[in-house]
């Protein structure tokens, strides 16, 4: 076999290892379901009814009367989970946290997304696992998320 061959399936089994981690590497909940409040340093700002982007992901605080965020997250998770490759991770509307998991089409890249109630409403996180730069995907899922909503 030539250098170039050998080179070549080298490089083909590199690709496919490194995807099949990006697929396989498994999900701990602890790790990105977890609190909001205090808000995570790269979200200090609040957001209040847009979306901000961030170099990793995006954030969002959606108002909402104390009463409501209960029934905000529930429309939430129900959208989320019609999303393409989207999944629950851990939590629920009545324990008042909810994070799901969203894979890219191809390498299946997993993004975290995270809503939880707070006495404005509720706060959207949205954050990649790998890499160092989203290309605008979790602000782009969020606001489409937000959108389906509707007024509140």
């Amino acid at each position: 076999m030539s250098k170039t061959m050998t080179l070549a399936v080298l490089i083909l089994i590199v690709a496919a290892g490194g995807m099949a981690y990006i697929r396989l590497a498994p999900t701990n909940p602890a790790q990105w379901h977890v609190p909001l409040n205090p808000r995570p340093q790269e979200m200090a700002t609040p957001s209040p009814d847009k979306v901000t982007a961030l170099p990793t992901g995006a954030y969002a605080d959606l108002t909402a009367a104390p009463d409501q965020t209960q029934a905000v997250l529930a429309q939430l998770d129900g959208i989320a989970l019609a999303s393409p490759r989207t999944r629950r991770v851990a939590g629920s509307a009545e324990t008042g946290r909810i994070t799901w998991v969203s894979r890219s089409v191809f390498w299946g890249f997993p993004d975290f997304t995270t809503a939880e109630a707070t006495p404005q409403g509720v706060m959207l996180y949205a954050r990649q696992r790998f890499g160092k730069g989203d290309w605008g995907v979790n602000a782009a899922r969020i606001s489409g998320w937000i959108a389906a909503l509707g007024p509140r």
